[in-house]
């Protein structure tokens, strides 16, 4: 048996100017719900007992089964679900009736309800078509595409249809009682890459910056969404904190900063180690400095070759860096090899059980026990 935190954390609600200090008080969106006000005021709080463990699409498909009911990979290996859960959102903006990855959109509604009903933590990324030639995201033919879509540009009008079909399926994220449930968006991810239409070769400083303060303002303004944390999210081979903050627009638009970085190569490789220890330590300098949250939004081992790789890779290179969460990627059920979290029977399934067994990793049962939506 896991022995559960003891300590209770009391939710502080602060209010919603923003102080430029190193202690936010509130949400970005200046007209958050209390809920998400009380869920960002949470997971400052849980930072300091732990680092949430997260796993995209946990709850759609695993190794050998495909969204049966309340199935999990991690919990199948763990008994307990993870506390993160990752989903995206791209051909949203189509009004498809599913994802990119086959998920169909009113699934993603019921796991999202579930997630709340057991007070896990929301986290969306959206891998949005190019609208300027129609082709997948990584359509990166152009790097006329940003600025077609800001205003004045030919795809303006387009983009923001777009957008209207977003804010539509994000505003029908609701409880039983009607309340808007708080989640966290990510959008326009990886961009200090050059493999998306917004990378950072395909567009100006300007143009991005442009395009991710437009995005906020129509969400939270015109569409008059306030159940949204608005997280930025580079990739882990940043050079600098300059190079980081390069694109970053700013402490008004912005709840928190992460990055993506996955381990490569042989099981022996130091770079993974040193890599995102590095870049994790120029990031929670820049959450401290600007009052946001920090989190390792993608990571993982495709396959995980390495029976060891959670307790002598992982964790300790995540331990000692004050995170919210660190999210692997997905256990795809109709790919062979593609998964990130183990299952029963793979190689690390003893030793994943060992990370999730130490004191400072938190899956749901702590998560629900931290209760970080509770409003006082």
């Amino acid at each position: 048996m896991r022995k559960l935190l003891s300590l209770t954390i009391v939710i502080l609600i602060l209010t919603s100017c923003n102080t430029g200090d190193s202690m936010r008080s509130g949400p970005a969106d200046r007209s958050a719900t209390p809920e998400t006000v009380a869920m960002l005021a949470g997971l400052h709080r849980a930072a300091g007992e732990g680092i949430m463990f997260g796993h995209q699409d946990d709850l759609a498909y695993g190794i050998g089964w495909i969204y049966p009911g309340g199935e999990s990979d991690v919990k199948r290996v763990t008994g307990d679900y993870p506390a993160v859960y990752g989903m995206d959102l791209g051909y949203i903006e189509h009004r498809s009736a599913v994802n990119l990855d086959s998920v169909p959109f009113e699934d993603m509604k019921t796991f999202v309800q579930q997630i709340w009903d057991r007070g896990g933590v929301i986290t969306f990324s959206w891998h949005v078509d190019n609208p300027l030639t129609g082709e997948s995201s990584w359509d990166v033919s152009s790097d006329r595409v940003v600025a077609s879509v800001l205003p004045g540009g030919e795809k303006h009008e387009e983009f923001k249809a777009w957008l209207d079909n977003l804010a539509e399926f994000l505003a029908s994220l609701r409880d039983d009682q009607g309340v808007a449930i708080p989640v966290i968006f990510r959008p326009w991810h990886e961009h200090t890459g050059s493999w998306f239409w917004w990378g950072e070769n395909l567009c100006t400083t300007e143009e991005f910056v442009a395009l991710w303060r437009f995005t906020f303002d129509y969400l939270c303004g015109e569409k008059n969404l306030h159940n949204l944390l608005f997280a930025y999210s580079a990739v882990g081979d940043f050079k600098n904190r300059e190079h980081y903050l390069e694109r970053y627009p700013g402490d008004d638009y912005v709840d928190l900063i992460g990055f993506d970085y996955y381990q490569k190569g042989d099981p022996g490789s130091s770079a993974f180690r040193e890599n995102v220890g590095r870049a994790l330590g120029m990031l929670t300098e820049i959450a401290v400095a600007h009052g946001k949250l920090a989190a390792l939004t993608e990571t993982g081992y495709e396959g995980i070759p390495d029976s060891t790789w959670w307790t002598t890779t992982f964790w300790p290179t995540i331990e000692n860096h004050r995170i919210s969460y660190a999210l692997v990627w997905r256990n795809a059920h109709n790919l062979p090899g593609h998964f990130y979290a183990p299952y029963p029977g793979q190689l690390s399934e003893q030793d994943f059980i060992s990370f999730y067994n130490l004191g400072e990793t938190l899956f749901q049962s702590e998560l629900t026990a931290l209760s970080i939506y509770k409003q006082e």
